[in-house]
């Protein structure tokens, strides 16, 4: 009886095996034959073709602590209809995981292409670009205790970089939506990467900066004893430390004493370091990081299928002196549509915004410096 139930053991794990060897044969066929539609559509048919066109959103970094929720995010929204994961190692795990959730969208997950001689191109990164609407890039290293967003800039720059030359041949009329840190310097860096390409297109280039408006959100709404989704802080400048500046002096019915004030915006400018802290060395802000980059791209989907959009976002500007600047801005069909007016700061801000600039225009330079070394 022992023996009869060993043999019928092993016939089942046979039979498994066996079944799952069928359905990635399958799988990777569909996926195949995907890839090689979408790669000939793409040269005539572009997403705001039509309302209803699938939408393909790319994430670059997606095994990563902000990848992993954040693609988790974008398989549970009904604005996704095709989600690509990218990274270095755990991809096809990670996709394997969220294509067993019962959403629309299909999964994908793709890995570099093994080094070989002669060299060739990455064909991992090629299949996860190819044909993508919006691509997202967490990826990089997070911050440790004792760390500033600039003490990330050696190792993440060299990240954004490449993979913002994929993204320039790939899919060079895609919107690239950057979290990778330091924001101020990373975006200026994918800037300078395509241009290098000849495909810059500053509407469609942006650093999300939403986190610093989540934040602010919350804040106030705890301070005041509010709903936090009927608050909507204007959140302009960068995003690290000082070049972070919130607007409380906008947020109507909202009540600071000058030291309240003084708190709330430190609070929003260093939130990052409080996550860090909290987690002892165990990593950074990620879920909180995942949340605000999905609603940054859900509502960059929305506004590509036509609706009003106006959020806040890092971006080319002529503002101020900064070549790049966070403001509220309009998205639309082609991305960004219109860089708001900053209109009037309070005293308070104005103090704030002086102290910001020439540390924003800094680290902006060191993005640019960085690629044309």
């Amino acid at each position: 009886k022992s023996t009869h139930c060993c043999i019928d053991s092993h016939l089942f794990l046979q039979r498994i095996h066996l079944s799952i060897m069928i359905i990635n044969r399958l799988a990777t066929r569909a996926v195949s034959t995907a890839f090689r539609q979408r790669a000939a559509v793409q040269s005539t048919a572009g997403f705001h073709s039509t309302t209803t066109a699938d939408a393909k959103v790319a994430v670059l970094g997606a095994a990563g602590g902000i990848g992993q929720p954040l693609s988790l995010l974008c398989k549970l929204s009904p604005e996704v209809d095709e989600l690509s994961c990218y990274d270095i190692v755990g991809t096809p795990g990670v996709a394997a995981d969220l294509s067993h959730i019962p959403t629309k969208s299909s999964t994908t997950g793709s890995l570099p292409s093994p080094v070989s001689w002669p060299p060739k191109h990455n064909g991992g990164l090629e299949e996860a670009l190819t044909g993508a609407d919006v691509v997202v890039i967490p990826a990089g290293v997070p911050r440790k205790p004792g760390m500033t967003r600039d003490d990330l800039f050696n190792t993440n720059a060299s990240i954004v970089q490449t993979l913002v030359e994929g993204c320039a041949k790939f899919c060079p009329d895609a919107i690239i939506a950057i979290i990778s840190n330091p924001v101020n310097s990373t975006v200026p860096i994918a800037a300078e990467v395509l241009k290098k390409h000849g495909v810059y297109n500053p509407k469609k280039l942006v650093g999300v900066t939403t986190l610093d408006v989540c934040r602010a959100n919350t804040f106030v709404a705890n301070s005041q004893g509010w709903d936090p989704k009927d608050v909507d802080v204007t959140v302009i400048g960068g995003h690290a430390g000082i070049t972070i500046l919130p607007l409380f002096s906008r947020v109507d019915g909202a009540k600071f004493s000058d030291e309240e004030l003084e708190a709330i915006t430190v609070r929003t400018q260093f939130g990052g370091d409080e996550v860090v802290a909290a987690k002892a060395g165990a990593g950074s802000a990620t879920l909180s990081m995942a949340y605000a980059g999905f609603i940054f791209t859900e509502n960059v989907l929305k506004a590509m299928r036509g609706e009003e959009v106006t959020q806040c976002a890092f971006v080319e500007s002529d503002l101020t002196e900064a070549e790049f600047f966070a403001s509220p801005v309009k998205f639309g069909k082609d991305g960004v549509e219109d860089v708001l007016p900053l209109g009037e700061l309070s005293a308070y801000e104005k103090g704030w915004f002086d102290k910001m600039l020439p540390e924003l225009k800094k680290q902006i330079q060191k993005g640019v410096d960085f690629v044309n070394k």
